[in-house]
């Protein structure tokens, strides 16, 4: 089981994996799109790479405001994830991304990662950052399932 975590910027998708065990999320690519409205070759890619890992699920961040509103950056997801929906066929689980890329960019900081390196690949590492938040989540609802006995 391959779950795809995905960071949707207006430029920019960044893409993790998880591991076929469902258990880590490492960063994949960046794919990058001349225009925030031109989808068709974001989403080809996307479906080459469900493909190719043999993805079962994907996770799409949800950009809420920090106050938990949601303003037009969470409507254009929910159209992509829509999108994302009738292109693969996979259900689409929306995560809280808020504060993803700050701390995508903190972990590069403190990684040594020169400046100029740390834009081409922050929005991989918030996709994983996202990612590995839902597989946690996962690992943990599976974990309250299990009888006490059994633990």
């Amino acid at each position: 089981m391959r779950v795809l975590g995905l960071d949707y910027g207006s430029k920019t998708v960044g893409v993790a994996i998880s591991d076929p065990l469902g258990i880590t999320a490492q960063p994949l690519e960046t794919i990058v799109r001349e225009q925030e409205n031109k989808l068709r070759r974001t989403l080809a890619r996307i479906e080459a790479l469900v493909q190719e890992y043999g993805v079962t699920h994907i996770v799409l961040g949800l950009p809420k405001n920090m106050n938990n509103t949601q303003g037009e950056r969470v409507e254009k997801t929910m159209a992509f994830k829509a999108q994302l929906e009738r292109r693969t066929g996979l259900p689409v689980t929306l995560m809280d991304e808020r504060l993803s890329t700050v701390e995508a960019s903190r972990v590069l900081m403190e990684g040594g990662v020169r400046r100029e390196n740390r834009k081409d690949v922050v929005d991989q590492i918030a996709a994983a950052l996202i990612l590995n938040g839902y597989l946690e989540r996962e690992q943990m609802k599976a974990q309250a399932e299990v009888p006490a006995e059994d633990q």
